[in-house]
């Protein structure tokens, strides 16, 4: 073969080479405790631990129990149920799934995290496919899910759950948080037929029905507010001669009152006494 032609062949092998699809990598799961999981290039890029502790969330205590004792279960290879933690906004949700999480991982190292956005439904079940052929247990938290998309989404994450003929992955607890307690918009039914709709309607609502485990977050009152403001003041050890009244007028300009309007609350008071929080 003369030169012209092995600098051909060779050029096309190049050509060739960029044109296909690039190689999937193993994801490393010792790179860290949390991940996010994004589902364009396969990657699991490594989150950051959870800084806020389990005991920072007041206010949510019977929640926090149910909570750690089925994730526990899940870390020991114990029997335990998919959760749906819904309710009002602020309450706590998201921050109980990962401060637990962290509460846990340290006696089970092989507990992961991953994290998928909501918009990603349609991902779960080849990445449920993936995970469960993986020595590690984890946990796949999908934070405000809601069905925007309608009955599609619905089936794709209910197809993950129940994992086709092989079943559920029996590694994977999935971890849900909502501001509606079935996972449907407000507005679900509107510009669809009757008939459409309810038939969206009940795919989505079977989706709900596939989370054993329901944790509900109701507003705060405000008793329960200026208790989580005390406790927080106290943790940090922030006073003020009229804490109450400058919490409850903090809550009157936010227009709710909530764990995380407590927590607002705090951090501005450590900011102009000038204590460090945790991020």
């Amino acid at each position: 073969m003369d030169d012209k032609t092995q600098a051909l062949l060779t050029r096309i092998a190049d050509a060739l080479d960029r044109m296909a699809p690039p190689g999937t990598t193993a994801p490393d799961f010792t790179a860290g405790r949390l991940f996010r999981h994004d589902p364009v290039t396969g990657a699991f890029p490594v989150a950051p631990d959870y800084p806020l502790g389990l005991d920072l969330l007041v206010g949510i205590d019977s929640q926090k129990a149910r909570f750690v004792e089925n994730l526990t279960r899940f870390a020991r290879g114990l029997p335990s149920n998919h959760v749906l933690l819904w309710g009002v906004r602020g309450t706590g949700k998201s921050s109980l799934s990962k401060a637990a999480f962290m509460s846990v991982v340290g006696a089970f190292p092989a507990l992961k995290l991953v994290e998928v956005d909501r918009d990603e439904v349609a991902a779960l079940p080849p990445l449920f496919d993936l995970l469960r052929t993986r020595g590690e247990r984890f946990v796949v938290l999908c934070d405000d899910l809601s069905f925007e998309d309608g009955a599609a989404a619905a089936k794709a994450l209910k197809s993950a759950l129940e994992g086709g003929v092989a079943g559920p992955p029996e590694n994977v607890l999935f971890v849900s948080t909502s501001n509606r307690r079935h996972l449907m918009p407000r507005d679900h039914a509107e510009g669809r037929g009757m008939i459409a709709a309810a038939e969206d309607a009940e795919e989505e609502v079977s989706v709900s029905d596939r989370f054993g485990l329901w944790i509900g977050f109701p507003p705060m009152d405000q008793a329960a507010y200026l208790a989580a403001v005390r406790s927080y003041a106290d943790r940090f050890a922030l006073t003020t001669p009229d804490l109450e009244r400058r919490a409850l007028q903090w809550a009157q300009l936010r227009g709710s009152r909530s764990g995380r309007v407590a927590w607002q609350f705090i951090r501005d008071l450590a900011g102009e006494q000038g204590v460090g929080l945790p991020t």
